[in-house]
């Protein structure tokens, strides 16, 4: 039913009139009942006229993965975030192992007596820079592993919940 007017469109009464001025008829009466007659202090019912087609204006809505995976501005930002993350976190993990593998040399350089202890039969300097590095770098590497793993963990929640 359209908002002013009859199942076909066309206006009830004459035309230009508008159904307030039809007479003897009342806004919102069907044909042969009386019209009410409005109280004092009562407005007239209004009929609100929405459209079955509601959704039809929304915009649809991606998800992220689909932004990334067709490679849009969007997908590249999220890409971006994720990459300039774990190589922040790479330069750090690099940066304390170097720093621990120079500072070594430095500290046997600076503590003239760490040159001079042996352990096992072998001077410190040696020992420590064979052997006892490496389980540095495996510690450095399983750290390195877990954070990476939970930066990812972070941008898939980032992804999933937009």
């Amino acid at each position: 039913m359209t908002p002013r007017g009859t199942p076909g469109g066309t206006p009830t009464g004459t035309p230009g009139e508008t159904p307030a001025e039809t007479p003897g008829k009342a806004p919102g009466t069907t044909p042969g009942t009386p019209p009410e007659e409005p109280r004092p202090g009562r407005r007239a019912r209004r009929t609100a006229v929405t459209s079955p087609r509601t959704a039809a204006t929304r915009r649809p809505r991606y998800p992220a993965t689909r932004e990334i995976d067709e490679q849009t501005g969007l997908g590249e930002v999220y890409m971006r975030s994720l990459l300039r993350t774990q190589f922040r976190l790479a330069l750090f993990v690099c940066t304390v192992l170097a720093c621990v593998v120079g500072g070594l040399p430095l500290l046997f350089l600076l503590i003239p007596e760490l040159r001079e202890v042996e352990l096992l039969g072998v001077p410190l300097p040696w020992a420590v820079l064979a052997g006892l590095i490496y389980p540095a770098f495996v510690l450095g590497a399983w750290l390195y592993v877990r954070q990476a793993e939970r930066n990812e963990r972070h941008f898939a929640e980032l992804v999933e919940r937009r």
